[in-house]
């Protein structure tokens, strides 16, 4: 088959983006896009789930000509194992990020670390008080303790429920408990999942998938939602602020350093340490303006949503912003990091610095931060990066110019907060159709799609319709860069958002944070049954994540269809080979836990799934549609 090659304008809807491909063409820079284009066709079997290596048997690859593989596994049960693997990775992933956080809160609560306190005490109680944790006349750091301790326990095996389950509405728990998917634990679920998909274990394509839905489940009402709740004690609960998007927010007189990754541990660190009067001294002593600190994908999120700092932009960007020649250094720390990276800095003067163990990459180099070192170890890199400016070639930068404003960080608590303290304007604006429901647009950057043509083009539709859009992760900069996390966007949206939207003088399309920040939207949709009465299923609620690629968003997906959200994907995870796992997904999950996804690659179509789906529940609430 004859390989495609995409123009640049059908590789990027930003005219940042497309500056930067030229760029990276005239300087011989291969990116994420000419990598696909190597790597298209590709497997089939791999693409429909129909290829199997959990032993040495095989590996096997079912067909019509080879229906089992050696073992006697068919189609159903080869896709359903693999599907298994696949969202225990990102239960994986965004849980160990939880774990993360549970270490600093309880580094910071044993007295074990002076670089990081506690931000937010009045949140610190509430959490406590809601998981009953005794706090009246005691310490904060005593509290901590206890707190740090519970979450601890949410990652073991002893518990029959999870810490947060007191958030979930009781016809969503009597469902889980009719299923058997009620989680226990983040690590006893992902253990058992690898445990069912060894080879003689579960082969019943349905049961594997149901421990699909109870091993995100526990991502998504544990491991994510801790990491949320940490994050705000430790580092400040988010509340509406302004900040710039695009790579127009690099410097061409200042050090550039950038932040990638998700784990604000490291990246608060490094905001600290970039306005040290010495190490700003330094940066004058060697040629520049001052140190410029932005950020990229999820760690982006954090510290715009909390510190106002401004976003480069999302994962497909992540290569652009090096090759613009003025990034003197970029730190990460985990998750949806290229290792193209460190190739791509290597053209330029760009170096990169890895900073957790469990994500080292070949070619940087490696400052490793805990919590007793976080500022020490921030301030050798910011040094770093100093060190670096002499070395750039001025001749080789080229710099997108006009990063655009936006409003970020719309937690629960500033959105109760917008509405005096409670949920009844929403739920009378709901009831009167003004804001016809909710949709939260996730995820990721996918180079199989014009980048964020989905995303942007889904979003206005939905805002058309009177939908609220809620956004997280690199969908944030795709929306900030389209202008819709102003204001003024209330011009895009219909006239009951409008008005509703006016009124509160927010946006149409709110920006709730980081990946793991879609814990919020779970929260907030519970806080809506349980306002009402109802299932979280009943609710005019959907998610979608339009540009999908990874573990973790496959993950996000399933908790939140388990949790009873309707949700919509741009393309499908590899499972159509087996027509027993597609109608699951696409219609069984619906009579079983009153949601199930839809796949659709045009998001003028998908938007008329999702208001179809919203006409539904409305109408099953007796209002109008």
């Amino acid at each position: 088959m004859a390989r495609t090659k995409k123009t640049i304008e059908e590789k990027s809807i930003w005219d940042d983006a497309r500056q930067m491909l030229r760029k990276a063409e005239r300087d011989g820079v291969e990116t994420a896009w000419d990598r696909l284009e190597h790597q298209t066709p590709h497997c089939n079997f791999c693409e429909t789930g129909l290829s199997c290596r959990n032993c040495t048997m095989g590996p096997c690859r079912i067909s019509k000509k080879a229906p089992l593989g050696v073992c006697g596994a068919d189609a159903d049960v080869v896709v359903a194992r693999n599907f298994g693997r696949f969202v225990a990775g990102g239960s994986a992933g965004h849980s160990d990020h939880g774990r993360d956080c549970i270490e600093a809160l309880h580094a910071v609560a044993h007295g074990l670390t002076q670089d990081y306190t506690i931000k937010d005490e009045a949140k610190l109680i509430r959490i406590a008080n809601e998981l009953g944790i005794a706090t009246e006349g005691r310490q904060p750091l005593d509290i901590a303790k206890d707190l740090s301790a519970e979450f601890y326990a949410n990652y073991g095996s002893l518990r029959e429920e999870l810490s947060f389950s007191c958030r979930v509405p009781e016809k969503r728990k009597q469902i889980w408990k009719d299923l058997g998917i009620t989680p226990r634990g983040v690590d006893r679920e992902i253990a058992e999942m690898m445990h069912r998909t060894h080879m003689g274990c579960d082969n019943d394509a349905a049961n594997t998938m149901l421990h699909s839905a109870r091993t995100c489940l526990g991502d998504g009402w544990a491991g994510s939602m801790i990491a949320t709740e940490i994050s705000d004690i430790l580092f400040g609960t988010p509340s509406p602020r302004k900040s710039m998007v695009n790579l127009g927010v690099i410097k061409e007189d200042q050090v550039n350093i950038l932040v990638h990754g998700h784990n604000p541990i490291v990246s608060e660190k490094i905001v600290e340490a970039v306005s040290d009067p010495e190490l700003v001294a330094l940066a004058k002593e060697k040629g520049a303006t001052g140190i410029n600190l932005a950020g990229l994908c999820c760690t982006g999120n954090e510290l715009m949503m909390r510190q106002g700092i401004p976003l480069a932009g999302n994962h497909l960007m992540t290569e652009l912003a090096i090759v613009t020649g003025a990034v003197e250094l970029i730190v990460v720390d985990y998750q949806c990091i290229m290792p193209s990276l460190v190739t791509i800095g290597n053209c330029y003067h760009t170096k990169m610095v890895t900073t957790a163990d469990k994500a080292k990459f070949t070619g940087a180099e490696h400052v490793k931060f805990e919590v007793h070192n976080g500022m020490a170890q921030a301030k050798k890199v910011v040094r770093m990066a100093i060190e670096r400016f002499p070395l750039r070639n001025t001749n080789r930068v080229e710099i997108p110019q006009g990063p655009i404003e936006m409003i970020t960080g719309f937690s629960n608590e500033s959105l109760l907060a917008s509405m005096g303290g409670t949920l009844t304007p929403l739920v009378e604006a709901i009831k009167a159709g003004k804001v016809r429901g909710a949709v939260a647009i996730v995820g990721c950057n996918n180079p199989k799609y014009q980048q964020d043509h989905c995303n942007v083009n889904l979003t206005r539709e939905l805002i058309k319709k009177d939908i609220l859009v809620l956004v997280t992760g690199c969908v944030t900069s795709a929306a900030g860069k389209a202008g819709l996390l102003v204001p003024e966007a209330i011009e895009m949206a219909g006239p009951g958002l409008k008005e509703i939207c006016g009124a509160l003088g927010i946006p149409p399309v709110l920006h709730m944070g980081s990946c793991v920040d879609n814990a919020r939207i779970l929260q907030l949709a519970a806080l809506l049954a349980n306002e009402l009465g109802v299932d979280i299923s009943d609710l005019p609620l959907a998610g979608s994540s339009p540009e999908w690629y990874s573990e973790k968003a496959a993950a996000i997906g399933v908790y939140c269809v388990a949790s009873g959200i309707y949700t919509h994907l741009g393309h499908p995870p590899n499972i159509t080979g087996s027509s027993v796992v597609t109608n699951l997904a696409l219609e069984g999950l619906d009579s079983l836990i009153g949601a199930c996804f839809g796949i659709e690659p045009d998001p003028f179509k998908a938007a008329e799934l999702i208001d179809q789906r919203i006409k539904v529940k409305r109408q099953g609430l007796g209002l109008k549609p």
